[in-house]
């Protein structure tokens, strides 16, 4: 298999070219003005959406190059499409990345890497702090194709490298647990897991890819659900993975097949030459279409709604119906010093607090007459939830337990409402 297969991801000499000449410029401006794969025929501003299933080739020769990877043109959209191949290109811009594959839905994202490079009798060691679907998918789906998941605390050195053997596939976590708001540190757990010839894997979902490097602190590849902050307005529903290259699969048994043609490429190249194709769960033009205007006022949307839920998690902390409020930006939190090193002043959008019980949170819930009921994050609009009843409802008490989802804890996603005016609604529902 020529390495020319990665030409389409890796964007041709055109576009490598034109963001060289770009790099005198701010991030921000370098996002808006990404160029296209090619010149418009219209030379419209915004990346048309390409609602096309199959194109059209000159002849069969070209037909030919197309189909073996010989040459970077479009063959079907399943498989790559224009508009969703811009809004990847937008992504690398913003990133660095090596490649980004854009899927349906961040848990395609979390099961498409996980089948490139799992493989039978294989483990995984992660944290129980998980996000509910990822928890079931690595402890259920996985195992009927003979994938361990070992669980441990990942803020435990010892724990972690106890948890590794020579079957080891990956080192996988969230950068700040969902709803448990957990921290690890990235740069220990990248030392821990590269001395061990595994790759270090995270979900960064939490904090956008604007303010968090998640190569900077040794993550290989990057998980992202686009559901979230980039879609904004929660008007589509997409994923992320975003490979670095910065692991050599060379010096590694989990990709056996491309390993030692292409090192460092080897993820990419089995990712969307093999397990994308034929897990068919690449993102629609239409939801790549609104996700990459998204982009756009990403950076502006994250300043407000997480200054918002700091200012927010503070006022909380002296309501005395409220318990406790998790939040790792506020100075008492445990994780604020290692989240501050890694995330800034505002690390993310998302709090939770405790209630008296599980009735007070299901009559504040209902008390809400701003702050909607609803599941997501990073919506425009601000969403409370009850994620042991909900998210993890279907668990059992004693796993719930086991991954620390309390009964009494309720989860704030922060909008671009006035903090006033979310302060004031909790307060009345309080």
């Amino acid at each position: 298999m020529p390495i020319v297969n990665c030409s389409l991801l890796l964007c041709g000499k055109k576009i490598i070219f034109s963001l060289n000449q770009m790099k005198e410029f701010s991030e921000e401006a370098n996002l808006l003005h990404t160029p296209y794969n090619k010149p418009d025929a219209y030379n419209a501003l915004s990346m048309p959406v390409y609602h096309s299933a199959a194109y059209e080739f000159a002849s069969a020769e070209e037909m030919e190059d197309a189909f073996c990877g010989r040459s970077p043109e479009h063959v079907y959209s399943r498989i790559t499409n224009p508009t969703v191949q811009y809004f990847e290109d937008r992504v690398k811009t913003i990133t660095g990345a090596f490649s980004v594959t854009a899927l349906n839905s961040g848990m395609a994202a979390i099961t498409n890497t996980f089948m490139n490079i799992a493989r039978t009798g294989g483990n995984i060691v992660t944290s129980a702090h998980l996000f509910g679907n990822t928890y079931s998918f690595l402890l259920y789906t996985l195992a009927d194709f003979g994938v361990e998941a070992r669980f441990c605390d990942l803020t435990n050195p010892d724990e972690v490298r106890a948890h590794i053997d020579e079957n080891t596939c990956a080192l996988f976590l969230e950068i700040i647990t969902n709803p448990q708001m957990e921290v690890a540190g990235l740069k220990q757990l990248a030392g821990i897991a590269h001395a061990h010839a595994i790759p270090l894997i995270a979900d960064t979902t939490i904090v956008p890819f604007t303010v968090f490097k998640a190569k900077e602190f040794g993550v290989d590849i990057e998980l992202v659900s686009s559901t979230k902050y980039i879609s904004g307005g929660a008007t589509g529903l997409g994923g992320l993975i975003i490979d670095y290259a910065t692991f050599d699969w060379g010096n590694s048994s989990l990709l056996p097949r491309f390993s030692g043609s292409f090192d460092k490429a080897a993820f990419t190249v089995r990712l969307r030459k093999e397990i994308h194709r034929n897990m068919g769960a690449y993102m629609t033009p239409q939801a790549a279409y609104m996700q990459t205007l998204g982009l756009e006022t990403l950076t502006l949307r994250f300043e407000k709604q997480a200054a918002t839920c700091l200012e927010l998690a503070k006022r909380l902390s002296c309501v005395s119906e409220i318990s406790s409020v998790n939040y790792t930006g506020l100075e008492e939190n445990p994780f604020y010093t290692i989240s501050k090193e890694q995330f800034g002043a505002y690390p993310g959008a998302m709090l939770t607090f405790d209630l008296a019980s599980r009735e007070a949170c299901f009559a504040f819930l209902n008390n809400l007459k701003l702050i909607r009921r609803a599941t997501n994050l990073f919506d425009n609009k601000s969403l409370a939830i009850h994620p042991a009843s909900t998210i993890y409802g279907t668990f059992t008490e004693q796993q719930r337990e086991a991954m620390d989802v309390k009964p009494t804890t309720i989860r704030l996603s922060v909008g671009l409402e006035p903090v006033e005016d979310l302060y004031n609604d909790i307060l009345q529902a309080l």
